[in-house]
């Protein structure tokens, strides 16, 4: 199997297909995030559409149910002039015992440029990639419990707007860590690009083993781990991914884990609280939290676009240089 670091690079380094935060470095996500800054200037004045990927033809293969990722790649996509196709994989060939290969070889015969996939298996957008034809391109919109790139990206993109830099930046993600594809990226993506330190505050029996090996401090109690937070992610839990075996109650789960207006009074007082989505309010955080000041949720939203239009059109780029 090839290394994701080689398959998703061309032969001068720029992106090729976008599978995972591991395997690139700062200047690369800089890029993406300078890019997406001028694909969001552009965007808050009255012309949206831009030509740069006009005649192209991408394919949304979502193999997972996703109404905000499916719904921003789509916007992206027809504001870069793209011709976007959205499977239907519900009521596929796939769902009637075509495979996964096929259905790709199908896809390729019908002259498509892009595929942009989210499926709950971890690694299928990297198997896609390395078994499609050279030509095309492949995004990773979320695979099982490996990665959500972009996701990463566009909450990268919010925190340096709203925070400036990313030096000297402590950062809280608070939740169901075991099961998050997005906290791992984040994760990763943090790291890369050079915070002070990155916490996550969970239960012992949400939190994947050795986590600390991706560079990060534990916390059980969030009075504890967000002392000093500039910033903090909340994620949702993953109730399709667990059983009662992970935790006693959602009641519970929130009286100790959930973020409350008293909580957050334990951050830095110009802390930032984030959510990828969607959110389960009154289990992971409080409706008068997701909906206050400091709050950047819908920010996130609207960031999404623009940091996929950056990666769509950076990948697509991308491939005039491969071999």
């Amino acid at each position: 199997m090839l290394a994701i670091e080689n398959l998703q690079l061309n032969t001068q380094g720029k992106l090729r297909h976008f599978l995972s935060i591991e395997g690139l470095n700062k200047d690369l996500l800089t890029e993406i995030l300078d890019t997406a800054e001028s694909f969001a200037g552009a965007s808050e004045q009255s012309i949206k559409k831009f030509p740069l990927l006009r005649g192209k033809t991408i394919v949304n293969l979502f193999f997972e149910n996703s109404t905000r990722t499916r719904a921003t790649f789509e916007l992206a996509a027809t504001r870069l002039s793209a011709d976007i196709l959205s499977m239907n994989i519900a009521t596929s060939a796939t769902s009637k015992g075509e495979s996964l290969l096929d259905t790709i070889r199908n896809m390729e015969a019908m002259q498509v440029d892009m595929f942009v996939v989210r499926h709950s298996l971890s690694g299928a957008a990297h198997f896609i990639a390395q078994h499609t034809a050279p030509h095309i391109n492949v995004i990773n919109a979320g695979d099982g419990q490996h990665e959500h790139p972009t996701q990463a990206m566009l909450d990268m993109f919010t925190i340096r707007r709203v925070k400036k830099q990313f030096a000297g930046l402590r950062v809280a993600i608070v939740g169901d860590i075991l099961h998050s594809r997005v906290a791992r990226s984040q994760i990763l993506a943090l790291n890369m690009l050079g915070v002070e330190e990155v916490r996550v505050i969970a239960p012992k029996t949400l939190l994947p083993a050795q986590v600390e090996e991706l560079g990060v401090s534990v916390y059980y109690d969030m009075h504890v781990g967000l002392k000093n937070v500039d910033v903090i992610i909340m994620l949702r839990l993953q109730k399709e991914r667990m059983n009662s075996t992970f935790l006693p109650s959602e009641n519970e789960y929130f009286k100790c884990f959930g973020l409350t207006d008293e909580k957050l009074k334990i951050a830095n007082r110009d802390a930032v609280v984030m959510h990828p989505g969607p959110i389960n309010r009154g289990v992971e955080i409080a409706s008068s939290v997701a909906d206050g000041p400091q709050s950047v949720i819908l920010q996130q939203v609207s960031n999404g676009i623009a940091v996929r239009m950056a990666v769509l059109s950076m990948t697509m780029n991308g491939n005039r240089g491969a071999e």
